[in-house]
Parts: C-alpha cells; sequence; structure tokens
C-alpha cells in the first residue's frame, strides 16, 4: 500500500513527491499519451475543424490539476493500477495498427482513469468528473457515427441561411449543400458545418458554465442546455459572413484568409451569445440562489 504525499496545500514540494514517488506510473501514462498528441497535432489539430483541440487540452488540464488540488492524501495500488493498463495497451496498439485516432485516445483516457482511480479511489475521482470529461472533447468521434448528423446540419444551414439572405433582398439560392450567391457558388464543407466544430464548440460552453456557475447547479444546468443553440447559432453566423462577403468581395478574397478567420469569428459568435445569454439570465440567477 502506496500513500499519497500531496497535501491539501497543493505547494511545489507536494508537487516534486508527488512525481518522485509515482514517477513509474505518470511515465507509463506519458507513453500513452504523448505519441497521440503528436498524432492529433499532425492531423485533427492541423485541420480547421480541430482548431480548438490545444485550447481544449491546456483548459482541461488547468481545471484538472486545479480540481486536484482539493484532495487529500488518498491510499492507492500501483501493482493494481499496472496490471488494469494491459488492455488499455492492448487496444492503444491495435488503434496504431489500424490507425484510428479516437481508440489510440480512448485507450489513453481509460490508462489515466485507472491510474488516477488506483492512487485517490472512487470517492475522489468522482470529484474529478467534470475535467475528465471535458477532456473526451480533445478528439472528435468517429466518422461512422457523426456522418448522418452532419449531414442533416448541413442541409439546415443552407436553407436557414438561403432564406434569411433572401428575406434581405440578395439573390441567393441553395441544392443540397451547395449554396448560390448572385454568381458564385459555394460549398458547405464539414469545417464549416460539420459535427466537429459543434463539439468544439460545446465544450468551450460547458467549460464557461462550469468554471462560472457549477456551485449553483440549477442555474448551471439551464445555461449549459443553452450552449447547443447557440453553437448552431455561430455556425449559422459563419455561413452568413462568407456568403455576404462572398457578395461584396468576390470569391477570391473569402477562398484566402477571411475564409480561414471565419473559424475564429464563429467561437467569438458563440462566446459572445453565451456571454449575452448568462447576462439576459441575471435575475433568474439571483432568484434561484435566494430559493
Amino acid at each position: 500500500m502506496i500513500r499519497s504525499r500531496y497535501v491539501h496545500t497543493g505547494s511545489t514540494i507536494a508537487w516534486l513527491d508527488a512525481v518522485r514517488d509515482y514517477w513509474l506510473v505518470l511515465g507509463a501514462v506519458a507513453l500513452f499519451a504523448l505519441p497521440s498528441l503528436i498524432w492529433l497535432m499532425a492531423g485533427e489539430w492541423s485541420l480547421e475543424q480541430g482548431a480548438a483541440g490545444p485550447i481544449i487540452l491546456a483548459t482541461g488540464g488547468w481545471l484538472l490539476m486545479r480540481e486536484a488540488r482539493t484532495i487529500r492524501n488518498m491510499p492507492g495500488r500501483i501493482t493494481w493500477a499496472m496490471a488494469g493498463m494491459v488492455p488499455a495497451a492492448l487496444g492503444y496498439v491495435f488503434a496504431y495498427v489500424v490507425g484510428m485516432l479516437w481508440l489510440s485516445w480512448l485507450s489513453t483516457y481509460i490508462a489515466l482513469i485507472i491510474v488516477l482511480y488506483s492512487y485517490i479511489g472512487g470517492r475522489a475521482l468522482m470529484r474529478l468528473w467534470f475535467p475528465l470529461t471535458y477532456l473526451l472533447f480533445l478528439v472528435p468521434p468517429p466518422f461512422m457515427l457523426i456522418a448522418p448528423i452532419t449531414q442533416s446540419r448541413k442541409l439546415w444551414l443552407s436553407v436557414t441561411s438561403v432564406d434569411l439572405l433572401s428575406t434581405l433582398g440578395f439573390e441567393a439560392a441553395y441544392n443540397g449543400t451547395t449554396l448560390y450567391i448572385d454568381q458564385y457558388e459555394l460549398l458547405i464543407a464539414d469545417a464549416c458545418a460539420g459535427m466537429n466544430s459543434l463539439i468544439s464548440l460545446l465544450a468551450i460552453g460547458l467549460f464557461y458554465v462550469y468554471v462560472l456557475y457549477r456551485a449553483d447547479w440549477r442555474y448551471a444546468i439551464l445555461l449549459a442546455m443553452m450552449t447547443l443553440p447557440v453553437a448552431m447559432i455561430a455556425n449559422l453566423a459563419r455561413i452568413l459572413l462568407l456568403l455576404l462577403a462572398t457578395h461584396y468581395l468576390g470569391i477570391a478574397r473569402v477562398e484566402g484568409v477571411l475564409h480561414e478567420t471565419a473559424g475564429l469569428f464563429m467561437f467569438l459568435v458563440a462566446l459572445g451569445c453565451l456571454i449575452g445569454l448568462d447576462t439576459a439570465l441575471g435575475p433568474l440567477r439571483r432568484r434561484l440562489a435566494r430559493s
């Protein structure tokens, strides 16, 4: 039986003691995580739809460390942890053989859960439920699961954006996920409207809610439910921006820097909408706090 020397104060000495005591297990988790992170950087994170990945990793790591500081000394069994990582290691190797990024990250995630459970126990692990759940957003789900939803969302964006612009007097039309404005033709790609971008927006929204309002669980649930429509509005705003830019500036300029910066615009819109909703619901939040 090994007991952690990590204490509530979270001092530098305590962290060094924890690293010294658990270097073997920490090294094993690092062997899992580093190749997957390199794979992510070279793959999903280098694409527009995965641009939020580094943000989720940084904020998730910060949140996990912050929450871990509230956990006092807990017993653990290092032998149990290492034995439990065997099936995770097998899944990890298989993922690399067949080229399944999501499976490699899932195996890494399972290894992390096993190690944490071994050293801090189930009750303490439950206190880390949000940071651990939040880290699942690092890797998009398998394409086979999100493809049908992605297509339906792209169709909704096509219809809604064209209807809005037509109402405002623009010459716009659509054919499936292909949009027409004036003499120009644009295709709604997965990066603009896919589930990956929606999932990233949801993750950032949930992080906002948790950090600010986790103590007020009723209001936190209400605001968390708003993150999905907010993310969809942000996607719609991006499509409208690209269509209007094409109308006024031409397709050549839109396909350059403007198209790349539209992703940042989408996240700013989502964050602005969430903050606006939070402000508008302020009286309700105060009423719930008093009840």
